[in-house]
């Protein structure tokens, strides 16, 4: 392994990790209460995309479109339950293991994600092989404890317009999502 696996590894961990999506929204809403409570969703998130990297290495190619569409209405719903969940406490009652589950499971049905590891996850394993996991796990990781950190450190005081904004990216992702895959499963 040399450095330039190890560099863009890290490019590609924060790639999938860091864009305003579902996942951030409630890493943001729980970071408030504090740091590790908005971590455990992101480890969680992190361990779906474990998941997805040995899935795709393993059938990549295989996965059918049908599956792929199911895990589209699947994933809205549940942004949609969890955006309605955002919004209706001041801090959620969850513990570090269930936000962990929560991560996992929105990470599992996220179509994003789920896409990321069918284009992207494909090219990076064909291209790198598993030389640049440990990189691409790593950005996810630095993502994953600074961002609640900085949310938990500097938003506290902004807590009521992060819910807000939360819900509002959660609710738009989760009825896109729901859409969408009603859309190509009915076009099959």
């Amino acid at each position: 392994m040399n450095w330039s696996e190890i560099v863009f590894g890290v490019a590609l961990g924060l790639s999938l990790a860091a864009p305003p999506g579902p996942v951030n929204s409630l890493m943001a809403a729980e970071s408030l209460r504090s740091k590790i409570h908005g971590t455990s969703v992101g480890l969680g998130a992190m361990t779906a995309d474990l998941i997805f990297l040995i899935i795709t290495y393993i059938f990549g190619e295989f996965l059918p479109m049908k599956i792929r569409y199911i895990f589209y209405i699947i994933g809205g719903a549940f942004m949609i339950w969890l955006a309605f969940d955002v919004l209706k406490s001041k801090l959620s009652s969850r513990d570090r293991k269930a936000n962990y589950i929560v991560g996992l499971t929105m990470g599992l049905t996220n179509p994003f994600q789920i896409t990321w590891w069918i284009t992207s996850g494909l090219f990076m394993i064909q291209e790198f092989g598993l030389l640049i996991v440990p990189g691409f796990f790593g950005g996810i990781i630095i993502w994953i404890t600074l961002f609640p950190f900085i949310v938990n450190r500097y938003g506290k005081g902004l807590s009521n317009i992060i819910r807000v904004i939360s819900f509002i990216i959660l609710i738009a992702f989760g009825i896109y999502i729901l859409l969408k895959g009603f859309f190509l499963i009915s076009h099959l």
